[in-house]
């Protein structure tokens, strides 16, 4: 499996997955200039994308989904003017090639907001965005995985200091907003074992979060339940910057 996480944040959300023959999209959000430039330097190419996964209707996350209609489009929520579109529910669990997938509903004040659990024959790659909280029954499917690519939004008290009026401040606290550092670095020391290979803290706010601060918590969180961290990876993700992971990076 290859995974290019093309851009995450609030201008823009978008992941590539390959793996053999199969490639698939996760999101298409940011603009279309620097869709075109992330796709050429990942080296990824439309046609050659088999299905698109969609985990809600913000524009950070569909803002190009009209360049991309033809294909099949996966999601719970929504959508217009998609000939292909497949609904997936909650725990529904579905397959594109060699890729086995399960939706994992989440908690976001966007109707029918999910994420997804990939697998493929080797490896399983969990991708959770935009979600106030986990929900107990679904982390069981999140276990162990080789790859995370989770949200780490904000640091509450940097967040409290932005000039952001206060409802919009209390809608991302709150159970329908963006997980916050602790809550993120707790949940994930929680999911992580032994075949866990690396983590990419994202969504990161701009405004109220750093990957220095995000990526202090999950040290910090690892050495109070006092979890070994010297053989997982980790990295925050950057809007405008491509993270990779994957074992196929490693045998290119």
């Amino acid at each position: 499996m290859r995974v290019d996480l093309l851009c995450s944040g609030s201008k823009g959300n978008c992941c590539i997955i390959r793996h053999k023959d199969t490639q698939l999209m996760i999101d298409c959000g940011s603009t279309k200039k620097y869709l075109t430039q992330a796709f050429m330097q990942a080296g990824v190419k439309k046609k050659d994308l088999d299905a698109v996964l969609i985990t809600h209707t913000h524009k950070d996350h569909v803002a190009q989904l009209k360049h991309f209609r033809d294909l099949p489009i996966y999601s719970y929520c929504d959508l217009e003017d998609c000939s292909q579109h497949r609904i997936v529910r909650p725990l529904s669990q579905f397959d594109v090639k060699d890729i086995h997938i399960r939706v994992i509903g989440l908690s976001h004040d966007a109707p029918k907001t999910v994420g997804y659990v990939l697998e493929t024959s080797e490896e399983k790659l969990v991708y959770i965005t935009d979600t106030g909280y986990i929900p107990n029954h679904e982390k069981k499917y999140m276990e162990n995985a080789d790859y995370y690519i989770f949200e780490s939004n904000h640091d509450v008290a940097t967040l409290m200091k932005t000039r952001r009026p206060m409802f919009v401040k209390q809608r991302i606290l709150g159970d329908s907003g963006h997980l916050n550092n602790e809550d993120a670095s707790s949940c994930l020391t929680g999911l992580i074992n032994t075949n866990t290979k690396k983590i990419v803290l994202a969504h990161l706010s701009e405004e109220a979060n750093n990957p220095e601060m995000a990526l202090d918590v999950l040290q910090n969180t690892f050495l109070k339940r006092d979890l070994p961290y010297t053989g997982i990876d980790w990295e925050a993700a950057g809007q405008h910057t491509i993270t990779s992971l994957g074992m196929d990076l490693y045998n290119e």
